[in-house]
């Protein structure tokens, strides 16, 4: 498995772009300007000893130079062993609805944000328990395997988007029935689904999913995202989603249908507006589901692979010294640059 230590640090690469567009800017004007003086060809020859190539060849090396080291500040990793682990604990599969009501900002930053937020707690909070997600919209999908890989989970959170899922709507019970279909075959391991939605559900009996799993011996627990007012969706565009009539869309968190919902399956609904609050709740439930020995393959050990990288980043910074900007007498008849 590969991971980086600080996955954090690579949103820095988004300014490898910008500085290459930003030299091209400078590029493109500098041209413009010499223009403004008369003929290229007539200015070339009466400087010699300018190259125009090599600024360019010297810059692109530095800023590949500067990604390659970005890279290494982010830690590279890769397991290196594999061990299996037994332990005392739960199964529990996290429905996410990534539907674009969740872009609603009626709780801050937006319902999904908020809901990654809460996510990203949830997992500090396991212990010795396997987690899996679903996300769904107009349909479910598997985002990720039952795992004690706590850590690759959270990468998993933090990766959740609405682009994930073309199809719109809010499947609540294809996400709780392909939920059920993702635990393990041991029946006295404690099984527990947590359903995250604003609960407008359109697509299915969400309710009758729910009894369902628990007739099966799980629980469905829910926490609902939004608020009662209700909030318009952004278009992405800094304006917001609008009807057949030229409306805004404004989406209300049910309420009422999470209620139900967590009812059906034996467990409780919660609001996300206290996240902390909400998350005690949560834990406080899945305490009371029995426990049972898990089993699990997670990697102990790690090894960091940024060396290959650095060399490559060493290369480059060599190969950017040794060029001069202005052209020299023996290399000038090969013409590598201009």
């Amino acid at each position: 498995m590969f991971i980086f230590a600080n996955q954090y640090i690579l949103y820095c690469l988004i300014a490898v772009p910008v500085l290459a567009l930003l030299f091209i800017y400078c590029t493109y004007k500098r041209k413009a300007d010499l223009k403004r003086f008369g003929d290229m060809e007539l200015l070339k020859s009466l400087m010699p000893g300018v190259s125009y190539g090599r600024p360019q060849v010297k810059f692109y090396l530095a800023l590949l130079a500067l990604a390659g080291l970005i890279v290494i500040c982010a830690r590279p990793q890769s397991g290196a062993k594999l061990e299996t682990v037994k332990r005392k604990g739960l199964e529990t599969v996290v429905a996410m609805d990534v539907s674009n009501s969740m872009l609603a900002e009626d709780i801050a930053p937006n319902r999904l944000e908020k809901t990654k937020q809460m996510m990203q707690k949830f997992v500090d909070g396991l212990d010795n328990d396997k987690l899996g997600m679903v996300i769904f919209a107009g349909k479910a999908y598997t985002q990720l395997p039952l795992t004690a890989d706590y850590q690759a989970a959270k990468m998993y959170i933090s990766n959740i988007s609405t682009g994930l899922i073309r199809q719109q709507g809010t499947a609540i019970g294809g996400a709780i029935d392909l939920a059920m279909r993702s635990f393990s075959d041991k029946e006295e391991i404690g099984r527990s689904i947590v359903v995250i939605t604003d609960s407008e559900n359109h697509e299915d009996d969400a309710v009758a999913k729910a009894k369902e799993a628990y007739e099966k011996g799980i629980i469905v627990n829910v926490i609902g995202v939004g608020s009662l007012e209700g909030g318009p969706i952004p278009d992405g565009r800094g304006g917001f989603r609008k009807d057949k009539d030229g409306n805004p869309v404004v989406t209300k968190m049910n309420e009422a249908m999470g209620q139900q919902i967590a009812e059906a399956g034996g467990g409780v609904y919660v609001r996300a507006d206290n996240a902390t609050n909400a998350m005690k709740v949560l834990k406080e439930e899945m305490d009371k589901v029995a426990k049972g020995e898990t089993e699990s393959k997670v990697y102990s050990e790690y090894n960091e692979q940024y060396q290959i990288i650095a060399w490559v980043v060493l290369l480059l910074l060599l190969l950017e010294f040794c060029i001069l900007e202005r052209k020299n007498g023996f290399f000038a008849k090969f013409k590598l640059f201009d």
